[in-house]
């Protein structure tokens, strides 16, 4: 089941909680989020390449001089755009080499991105990541919000290891690598429990009173 439709999240959601009750207190406090899907394909991923590591109003803001400069971004473009055209729109130069990667990978059907939607989450990104300039917290996003994947899950997001530690009373917050192990009791909906997380933490960092996992609303 891939998360196309509101429907779809609610499903999500039901099977989430059965999976970990705890859920159903972080849940409480952050209501239920709303789907979010971006387009798929070589923009999608483009967009999220550009984002990586920037405040949101200054990605969007590069974004949209990429868009206008290349309406409907293509493999293509990039190839036969100049380093200097990408520039010109504020792209960093090593943004501009994983664009180049990105496309290369692309053109070449080493990266089958459209595909990936009928592949196990884990199998999609370790193939994502072979293409360098695409980090394993690229390679997640584009699987969760691009193709709804439902089990995608980027265990180096620093938003949900906080969470996490909020939510289920953590001294400290998790590595990577500790909290890809806390995620394997949310196979096979990691996906949807981490934009449960993402909403929870919303709540948290916006002054209300958290309610960790475990406690009674």
């Amino acid at each position: 089941m891939m998360l196309e439709s509101e429907e779809d999240f609610h499903d999500g959601i039901e099977t989430l909680i059965a999976r970990d009750p705890e859920m159903a207190a972080l849940l409480a406090v952050a209501g239920r989020p709303k789907l979010r899907r971006n387009e798929a394909g070589f923009s999608g991923l483009a967009g999220i390449i550009v984002s990586q590591q920037l405040s949101t109003a200054s990605a969007n803001a590069i974004w949209g001089k990429v868009t206008a400069r290349f309406p409907g971004l293509t493999a293509e473009m990039i190839h036969a755009a100049s380093d200097e055209e990408l520039r010109s729109v504020g792209l960093s130069s090593p943004k501009i080499r994983a664009l180049r990667a990105a496309a290369t990978a692309v053109s070449e059907n080493v990266l089958p991105l459209d595909e990936f939607a009928e592949w196990p989450a884990d199998a999609a990104h370790r193939k994502m990541i072979e293409v360098k300039g695409i980090g394993p917290w690229t390679a997640d996003i584009y699987l969760l919000f691009c193709l709804g994947h439902p089990d995608a899950f980027p265990t180096g997001d620093l938003a949900l290891q906080e969470a996490v530690r909020i939510g289920f009373k953590q001294t400290q917050r998790p590595t990577a690598k500790e909290l890809e192990l806390f995620a394997e009791r949310w196979r096979p909906v990691r996906g949807v429990a981490a934009i449960l997380l993402w909403a929870y933490y919303g709540v948290v960092k916006s002054g209300k009173e958290p309610l960790p996992a475990g406690t009674s609303a």
